[in-house]
């Protein structure tokens, strides 16, 4: 019950924030979503750095996310570009400090590309036509896939998928997790995307879904490398931020190209 409740609590809001919210609204939550990402990043890459530090580094993943908003033509690239030289910038500055240089400023920069890069997507995403309906459609197939390989996991789990990096996941989840979250997607897409022509939609999805496992495993390389158990806690019995958005961060870039050659642009 611990997991249920803030499990549905959020998924409603985030439903409503898609479906009805402003702009300025989305715009806030995706920047949110990334000072809390980067501030869980910043914890488990430096955590026997000065306070200090961690701030710097927590402010160089938000910057590219801000800046997309802010200049969606060009913020993107701009904001990872200030916060590359920023991070540069502070090792050098406080290189005498620093028990290895070289490794802080590789996690730093990659914090960058890995939270603030991808959580960007989010926010140029829900800029496009029927954007904020693909990436609820996206959320959908990412719960379900996620539901189902738990399950069929635990039922049918035989043959472990990454043992090295996530023991408990295996092959049959993984299955699993493919059917679930292509039933949802076409469920969902019924109702959010009824124009979109099902060959289309399918081997898409199937392709997130496979992406979106990736990630979740990205995330255990990271935490397993880092020795954390969880990215944070600030989801009660769903670990943190990172913990429940790993899928969601790398297959939102992934449909947001798609989308974009798609349409010709």
């Amino acid at each position: 019950m611990n997991r249920l409740l803030p499990g549905l609590l959020l998924a409603t809001l985030w439903v409503f924030l898609l479906l009805k919210g402003p702009v300025w609204l989305v715009s806030l939550v995706v920047v949110m979503i990334a000072v809390v990402g980067g501030f869980e990043y910043a914890r488990m890459a430096l955590p026997r750095s000065a306070p200090g530090d961690r701030l710097a580094l927590q402010l160089a993943i938000v910057l590219p996310v801000v800046l997309t908003g802010v200049l969606p033509g060009v913020g993107l690239v701009l904001g990872l570009f200030l916060s590359l030289f920023f991070l540069v910038l502070l090792v050098l500055i406080r290189y005498s400090q620093l028990a290895d240089g070289g490794g802080d400023l590789a996690r730093m920069v990659l914090g960058v590309f890995y939270v603030g890069l991808l959580a960007a997507h989010l926010l140029l995403l829900t800029g496009l036509p029927d954007g904020r309906l693909w990436l609820l459609l996206l959320s959908v197939a990412t719960a379900g896939s996620d539901s189902a390989a738990y399950y069929s996991g635990r039922a049918f789990g035989r043959h472990k998928l990454c043992p090295l990096v996530s023991p408990k996941k295996t092959i049959e989840g993984a299955l699993g997790g493919l059917v679930g979250g292509l039933a949802a997607a076409l469920v969902a897409a019924v109702f959010l995307l009824p124009d979109v022509k099902w060959p289309v939609l399918l081997p898409l999805m199937a392709i997130l879904i496979g992406v979106g496992i990736i990630g979740d495993l990205c995330e255990s390389v990271l935490k397993r490398s880092m020795q954390v158990k969880d990215s944070g806690t600030l989801l009660a019995g769903h670990g943190g931020v990172l913990d429940r958005l790993d899928s969601l961060l790398l297959t939102a870039p992934f449909l947001y190209y798609f989308l974009m050659l798609g349409s010709g642009s």
